[in-house]
């Protein structure tokens, strides 16, 4: 998609492309309403502003689109594609499959919510060690951590609509 088509194709259109950037009607709604964008910066930039203003009860509505870190996600729609390259460095070695298993069941069971990470680019160490370092986080701090990790996908994923 070209920004002209962003800025030009009807709403109802583009709202389900948005949603599967960032299950948030509000966000959706938001990065609409405010058409038409100069350039993909101003547009990503106002994507990233929206997101970072999400309430709780809206970033537990997005976070329950996503799947476990390391679960293989299955389907041939654009979420679980992007899922699938997001977690591409998810190991398969069993310890650390092992590992991030026991650590998502005890985030889940800590917090209430699947373990949320911009995995782009990480390895599965790497993920790894921020689960077990969220682990430590009061519930305040670590709402604040999954809202910003929430915001990178929503943004990278976003810039995704164009670079397809």
């Amino acid at each position: 998609m070209t920004l002209v088509e962003f800025n030009s194709t009807a709403g109802e259109e583009l709202r389900p492309d948005l949603l599967t950037c960032c299950d948030a009607p509000t966000w959706a709604d938001g990065v609409l309403a405010d058409r038409p964008y100069a350039d993909i910066d101003s547009l990503l930039a106002r994507a990233s502003e929206l997101a970072a203003g999400l309430s709780g009860a809206e970033v537990d509505r997005a976070l329950s689109a996503h799947p476990r870190i390391g679960d293989r996600v299955q389907g041939s729609d654009t979420h679980s594609a992007w899922s699938r390259q997001e977690q591409s460095g998810v190991s398969q070695d069993e310890s650390v499959a092992a590992q991030l298993l026991e650590g998502n069941l005890a985030y889940e069971q800590r917090f209430g919510k699947v373990f949320l990470i911009c995995a782009t680019g990480l390895s599965a160490e790497q993920i790894l060690a921020s689960l077990n370092q969220r682990l430590t986080n009061d519930d305040e701090t670590e709402a604040k951590v999954v809202a910003e990790e929430l915001r990178k996908i929503a943004v990278l994923r976003l810039r995704k609509v164009f670079d397809a």
